[in-house]
């Protein structure tokens, strides 16, 4: 299928009206559904603005390309917008972008549509072709100049570069059909022209293209994994691995060959279990295994407590049939909330840490390892150990059943690995792990209630700061996930001071571009608004393009905020019984609302202030 196929002359709008990155999204999102492309607009545009939320796909010289995979889309189709003032939409080199290319695939998508998709990404990485596609003047050009780069690539053979330094690289994005291609196509020009031998293999929408052999990965000098998910890893085990996300590899894919050539990167360990993932930034083992089993965790935490949270509005004891102030309506949400959705809440804790480690047959045992930890009253922190219990266990039955005749392969994942899993884990929880487990919880939450005010405040001055140190990061979510067991365990009082001070980092940064204009550029007064909205919100994240750009000023100033904000929490005596939700469930807080929200201002104003002052005045 040939890339015009899917962009047509009804998707092409060569002078977009749009001024804004949401306003482009909206326009060509609407242009596809003139042409009869979507079955849901509303359900379209949720999903690329989810996939922008993952990582801008403004991949900078001038171009974005806004994509989603949804049932929301009909059939495969492209829009083509241009603007000549240019938008910004959050580029990766900080430039306005002018051509944007909106790729709609359904999820049925079959492999000729997507790889005509991924050929069209990969087409804007030459320089030459974009610059014709931003002086066409009517549509028909438009279209001939892209049918004209189509029939030069089929007959443009691909031919590597006589070189002795040889690497491997590997690309994949969640989405699989834009900026997985234009990684490997980055890379692939500038080893051309280093002269350097590299192959690439794509992880894509339609599966695994030019799979690196055993022969590949022996003959390279190390690897670069340009991922943001899952990718097979084990096979890399002893090889200098450098891991970064993909957006990386299209912007920096010079720098990323010079530093795989020298060899600067940790040589991979592996961990004994076939697949192994990456995630941005390179995260990998504790980490990354016990943010799979957080990440999976956090809708039935967020929704059951919400929903927890609102049945208190009608009091505190509603919920108690036996009490003078009970609602049917409270119960029936204390009901959901605590009896199903976070009863579910450490065993998919466990189930999805095993599975991080052992692959699918680690998901049972660690399920039932979380039961039976939530059952017994050992709480988040069994769970935590059945979960990494329940991965190794699998792990080391994979290695002593690998022996078995082949004949035995079919039976393995269905019989011997949840068998004897389950079993081992069960027992081993039950009877090593759970009565322990549940004395330590019982002693922590004693010790945090006979705890004196200063010692409080204390707790809360470094939990708040805890959250703002790297924002998102593993030290934010180990403050974050502290928080969640205390919830568990009853007391609310940590996870206020959390949530606070989550919240001051984008509001003290947004506050901050507000009361001194002349500090910011105006792209960074632009992304002060958004802070408002992210930090309102609890999205500590809204902060890192401000910390990126002046980590020494700002990092320092989020931190004493959102320390003070998370130390006020508990001199209040507030206490928060919802793991998320940011200003909408300050209403149901324990203590004063007026008191919380004063301690999240006093954060935010603190942080202002010391970002404000201590900031440069930029000249634009």
């Amino acid at each position: 299928m040939k890339i015009t196929d899917l962009l047509t002359e009804e998707t092409i709008v060569l002078e977009a009206k749009a001024r804004t990155k949401e306003e482009i999204i909206d326009e060509l999102a609407q242009t596809l559904e003139q042409a009869g492309v979507l079955h849901d607009l509303k359900a379209f545009k949720e999903a690329v603005l989810l996939r922008e939320a993952q990582s801008t796909t403004g991949i900078g010289d001038g171009i974005a390309i806004p994509h989603a995979k949804t049932s929301a889309v009909a059939r495969p189709a492209v829009a083509f917008g241009r603007s000549n003032p240019g938008i910004d939409y959050d580029a990766l080199d900080g430039k306005p972008s002018h051509l944007f290319f909106m790729i709609a695939a359904p999820d049925g998508a079959d492999h000729t549509h997507l790889e005509a998709l991924a050929r069209l990404s990969s087409m804007l990485m030459d320089a030459a072709f974009r610059s014709r596609v931003e002086s066409a003047s009517t549509k028909e050009e438009l279209l001939s100049v892209i049918k004209e780069k189509e029939a030069a690539e089929e007959i443009e053979p691909e031919t590597a570069p006589a070189s002795a330094k040889k690497i491997v690289a590997v690309t994949a994005c969640p989405t699989g059909i834009a900026h997985t291609y234009m990684a490997a196509d980055a890379l692939k020009a500038k080893a051309k022209e280093m002269n350097i031998d590299i192959k690439v293999e794509t992880n894509g929408s339609s599966g695994v293209k030019n799979e690196l052999t055993a022969k590949d990965i022996e003959e390279a000098s190390a690897v670069i994994v340009a991922a943001d998910k899952q990718v097979e890893m084990e096979r890399f085990r002893g090889k200098p691995v450098l891991q970064v996300p993909v957006a990386q590899a299209i912007r920096q894919p010079e720098r990323l060959i010079e530093q795989a050539l020298k060899q600067e990167a940790p040589v991979y360990q592996g961990s004994g279990a076939k697949l192994e993932s990456t995630h941005v930034k390179g995260r990998t083992g504790f980490y990354k295994h016990l943010m799979n089993g957080v990440s999976n965790m956090l809708p039935f935490v967020v929704g059951g407590g919400i929903l927890i949270a609102i049945s208190f509005l009608f009091g505190i004891k509603a919920f108690d049939p036996n009490d003078p102030s009970f609602h049917p309506l409270a119960k029936a949400l204390m009901d959901i909330g605590s009896g199903n959705a976070f009863a579910l809440m450490i065993p998919v804790l466990a189930g999805f840490i095993a599975m991080s480690i052992a692959d699918r047959p680690g998901f049972a045992p660690g399920m039932v390892g979380g039961f039976i930890a939530a059952n017994g009253g050992a709480g988040f922190l069994g769970g935590l150990i059945a979960g990494f219990l329940a991965g190794y266990l699998v792990v080391g039955l994979k290695k002593a059943f690998h022996k078995l005749p082949a004949a035995f392969e079919g039976i393995k994942p269905v019989l011997i690995y949840p068998l004897f899993g389950i079993l081992i884990t069960g027992f081993i929880m039950l009877y090593v792990i759970v009565d322990p487990v549940k004395a330590l919880n019982d002693g922590m939450k004693h010790w945090l209630s006979s705890l004196g005010t200063g010692n409080l405040v204390l707790l809360g001055l470094i939990l708040g700061g805890m959250m703002a140190i790297d924002m998102g990061g593993p030290i934010n979510k180990a403050a974050f996930t502290f928080g969640l067991a205390m919830i568990d365990a009853g007391n609310y009082a940590p996870h206020a001071a959390i949530m606070a001070g989550g919240m001051v980092p984008p509001l003290g940064l947004a506050l901050a571009t507000t009361l001194f204009k002349r500090k910011f550029t105006k792209a960074e007064r632009e992304a002060g608004k958004t802070c408002y909205i992210m930090g309102a919100t609890f999205i500590t994240e809204g902060a890192i393009p401000f910390a990126a750009a002046d980590p020494v000023r700002v990092i320092p100033s989020i931190i004493v905020g959102s320390a003070i904000a998370g130390a006020l929490t508990m001199l209040f005596k507030i206490g928060l019984p919802a793991p998320h939700g940011g200003i909408f469930v300050i209403p149901i807080v324990k203590g004063s609302p007026w008191l919380y929200i004063l301690a999240i201002l006093i954060g935010s104003i603190v942080t202002a202030l010391m970002v404000g002052l201590w900031k440069k005045e930029v000249k634009e």
